[in-house]
């Protein structure tokens, strides 16, 4: 997709200079702008235990105060079967060389499903230490794909939920990326700092927790990405929502789901969507949105698939 194709700019898109923090909230973040393992493994499982009460799990509750809510770390141990030291090396990140049969005792024990299970194995292990190239690269051919979707809004997000390229009619439902700066050309600048995010998804509050639980995935997927790090950092200082969904430690693999938009021109439309992750690049997913035949949301998104072959119709 190309800038002068691009056909809607949605308002609001500013940034600040970028301010480089070594600890902010739940983040802690090495002088090499990586995500600290360990830290982050120490947050993952608090939070995980705070999800869970004694009786949840068949444990007697003496009725003493807890300090904390959920279970304490040796109830947890005790669930899973490993002394209270060894969950405690654990959680505090004094070791990343854990067993198998520990962590996945752990995860039993925590109720963790498959996304959070391979996140504690990831977080858990020793990291290689290798950077992701800085700059990813989107095969001609499947911009060639995007460009003859004609009536299918579809894009190719890449590391920090950032947009690598789109087609014509994506950019009209959401917004002209190929008018944003690259550096802001991703999905957190467009929920969480842009002033029509909130007029665009009619479930903005599902597409903000969404959006947050796939950074917290890819973060951990690529620990030594210092733009995704300094993004994070960046959205902590600007965004008290997103400051408070990060906290909360939720992890999501985007796959499929569907969305509400309000678009200014064509109205309410609910489009669902599906998520083709590249086999010979996993950190790049082709995501393509579709529509019920025949219903109301149909019409609108053929209204606007022919608004968007020509753009001076769209203003």
């Amino acid at each position: 997709m190309r800038a002068g194709q691009t056909v809607l700019r949605l308002p609001g898109h500013r940034m600040t200079r970028m301010r480089r923090r070594m600890e902010f909230g739940a983040l802690v973040v090495t002088e090499g702008m990586t995500l600290d393992r360990r830290a982050e493994l120490g947050e993952f499982l608090r939070s995980r235990r705070a999800r869970l009460s004694p009786a949840e799990v068949g444990l007697m509750d003496h009725g003493a105060r807890r300090r904390v809510p959920g279970l304490r770390r040796e109830e947890l141990a005790l669930l899973a079967g490993v002394s209270v030291d060894h969950y405690v090396r654990l959680e505090q990140g004094r070791s990343l060389q854990f067993s198998e049969s520990v962590l996945d005792a752990v995860a039993r024990a925590l109720r963790l499903n498959q996304v959070e299970r391979d996140h504690l194995y990831r977080l858990a292990r020793p990291w290689s230490g290798e950077e992701p190239p800085a700059v990813q690269e989107v095969r001609p051919g499947l911009r060639r794909l995007l460009d003859a979707a004609h009536d299918v809004p579809a894009y190719i997000v890449g590391r920090g939920v950032s947009v690598l390229a789109w087609n014509r009619l994506a950019a009209a439902l959401i917004t002209d990326f190929g008018a944003l700066p690259p550096a802001q050309r991703d999905f957190l600048h467009l929920v969480f700092l842009d002033e029509g995010a909130k007029d665009l998804y009619g479930d903005w509050d599902d597409k903000a927790a969404d959006t947050v639980a796939y950074l917290r995935l890819d973060a951990a997927r690529n620990p030594g990405d210092p733009r995704i790090t300094a993004l994070i950092d960046e959205m902590n200082a600007r965004s008290p929502e997103f400051a408070e969904l990060w906290k909360r430690h939720e992890l999501k693999d985007k796959t499929h789901g569907r969305h509400i938009y309000r678009h200014p021109i064509v109205g309410r439309l609910e489009l669902g969507f599906e998520t083709l992750r590249l086999p010979d690049d996993p950190d790049q997913a082709l995501v393509a949105h579709h529509v019920e035949p025949g219903s109301p949301s149909a019409d609108g998104l053929r209204l606007l698939a022919s608004l968007a072959a020509d753009p001076a119709k769209l203003g």
